[in-house]
């Protein structure tokens, strides 16, 4: 069976490996300030399917809803989270969790899981998926550094890229660039060379007033970044994937 991809919302993703379930960051809640601003593909965590594992970034709400992922009903699935992220998962009755530092691996079923650099404002990864002969990239919600350069010399062979693109800023410190834009995604698209690339990470918002005081951000233009990497990475078929639609490698 060939690996394929659904968005189910922001930075969450499924991914199946022939038959190994994978999802990246769950969010399946909003709150104050903390808006999808998309239609969720799966409602709550109780009708996500059997996961083989699941990865964690970060510890940011909208990227480690641990609250709503209670639902999920088997407590002894596999999470791999960045170095740091273990206790706060483990406190939420969550028994098999692995922390990852950047280049360390571990195995969730047949899925290789591979921590690389990332930086947010506080501790974070990004992932390579290698299973089945495809190897994905997981870009969370990273700046663009140049740590990430590293990522195509280890890992010269990818098939997915999946890359975010919102430039969140924060207006209270300056506007603190935290998630890289959609030329900065592009410029790695080109630099990662990967066959396919999706974008993610592009229709939160803040709310009204939010948008307007803390967050600046590009949103709900996934086209920005498709017209981007059209011109620095012409190589890489870009797709613009609605929450709930399929992608097949």
């Amino acid at each position: 069976m060939p690996t394929t991809l659904e968005r189910v919302v922001h930075a969450c993703v499924l991914l199946d490996f022939d038959g190994a379930k994978i999802l990246t960051d769950p969010w399946f809640s909003e709150r104050l300030l903390y808006r999808q601003g998309e239609p969720r593909s799966i409602a709550t965590a109780a009708d996500l399917p059997r996961l083989d594992g699941i990865l964690i970034s970060h510890a940011h709400y909208d990227h480690c809803d641990l609250g709503a992922l209670a639902l999920y009903p088997d407590k002894n699935v596999p999470i791999v989270v960045n170095r740091g992220t273990g206790k706060k998962v483990r406190a939420n009755g969550w028994r098999n969790v692995t922390e990852l530092d950047p280049w360390q691996s571990t195995l969730l079923g047949p899925v290789r899981v591979t921590a690389a650099p990332a930086s947010h404002g506080v501790p974070e990864v990004t992932y390579l998926l290698e299973a089945d002969g495809s190897t994905v990239f997981f870009g969370a919600d990273t700046r663009r550094i140049p740590e990430l350069n590293e990522i195509a010399q280890r890992f010269p062979d990818i098939d997915l890229a999946l890359m975010p693109i919102n430039g969140l800023s924060s207006r209270p410190q300056g506007n603190r660039q935290e998630v890289m834009d959609a030329a900065q995604a592009a410029e790695l698209t080109a630099l990662l060379r990967p066959r396919l690339a999706v974008p993610i990470h592009y229709a939160y918002t803040s709310g009204a007033i939010g948008d307007r005081i803390l967050v600046k951000l590009d949103r709900n233009h996934p086209e920005h970044y498709k017209d981007a990497a059209g011109d620095l990475a012409p190589d890489t078929d870009v797709r613009i994937l609605p929450t709930g639609q399929t992608l097949t490698l």
